[in-house]
């Protein structure tokens, strides 16, 4: 008969020879990762951005001295002539201005005649030997005084009626009006825009383009634009304006297509598409968040896809 003792012994025997073994190294963490296929980049690819209908050239209309305005006589979507008003300030000001400078001049030009007078007098007294030199040297220069206020107060009355006419703001050319930016009753600084002109004549399809797709445009492409809502209303154009630098906020260059010839349902504000084939380049496009860096400069981690194992390669 076996005793306790004896069947317990190979048992603590045993876990005295586990505790003397090391411990097993736990398993390394596995981190999921996302792999992308890369290709290089068709050759010819066709590029689609969405832009707007917009004038060639557009100006801003602004009084050129502060004041009220009385009146607005356009709005949004009104077609305008040369020289036709779009709006008044309250002329009272100016008119004030305009009659304090004529009173001025109307002084200035009865203390001329005076001076003339007295310079006369002083002359004919000189020749026949009743007066001093100094007297009519004293006329001659009083003569010279008036008529210099006289051509000042001239100047002055010139400038008010400038000013005058300056309380009407008109259109510098043919065009719709696309905004308007005061309303009236309020009072107005000199320079501040009032109403935003669409002069008529050429249309441009302004596109917003990434930085990414800039370097890959071929060299003066020329671009189809069409409408959005009706895809077979399309012009040509050409690139006529790119902007040298990006926008801050969104980092895409403006870019501006004249269009030839376009159609009258490219109204200007609709959406059209702009559509040019890219130039062909040997290369591969990466994601940018595949992108890191190596000993300082940019780099890629690569998988096999024998092995499934990872490198790090410098790009």
């Amino acid at each position: 008969m076996i005793s306790l003792r004896t069947a317990l012994a190979p048992l603590a025997l045993a876990f005295a020879l586990a505790a003397c073994e090391p411990a097993a190294p736990p398993p390394p963490d596995v981190r999921p990762v996302r792999a992308v296929t890369v290709e290089k980049t068709a050759p010819g690819e066709t590029m689609r951005l969405t832009g707007q209908i917009r004038a060639q050239d557009e100006v801003n209309l602004a009084f050129r001295l502060d004041g009220r305005m009385l009146e607005r006589l356009v709005n949004v979507g009104d077609r305008v002539k040369a020289g036709q008003v779009v709006a008044r300030l309250d002329p009272a000001p100016m008119k004030n201005a305009l009659r304090s400078a004529e009173a001025a001049a109307a002084a200035a030009q009865a203390q001329l005649t005076q001076a003339r007078n007295t310079f006369e007098r002083q002359n004919t007294l000189l020749a026949q030997g009743f007066t001093t030199r100094a007297a009519f040297d004293q006329a001659q220069q009083a003569l010279q005084s008036a008529q210099s206020q006289v051509d000042a107060t001239q100047a002055q009355m010139s400038n008010a009626r400038d000013q005058l006419g300056y309380a009407e703001l008109t259109a510098t050319g043919e065009g719709a009006v696309t905004a308007v930016d005061a309303e009236p009753g309020e009072v107005v600084r000199a320079g501040a825009p009032i109403v935003k002109l669409a002069r008529a004549g050429g249309r441009d399809g302004v596109f917003a383009v990434p930085e990414a797709m800039v370097p890959t445009g071929p060299h003066d492409p020329e671009i189809i634009v069409a409408l959005v809502d009706d895809p077979r209303v399309v012009a040509r154009g050409r690139i006529r304006e790119l902007s040298p630098e990006a926008d801050p906020t969104t980092r895409t260059f403006t870019v501006k297509v004249g269009l030839i010839d376009p159609p009258d349902a490219m109204r200007l504000g609709v959406s059209v598409t702009g559509s040019v084939i890219a130039a062909a380049v040997d290369a591969i496009a990466l994601p940018a968040s595949a992108l890191t860096e190596a000993d300082g400069k940019p780099a890629v981690w690569v998988v096999d896809p024998a092995t499934g194992a990872v490198a790090l390669r410098a790009i």
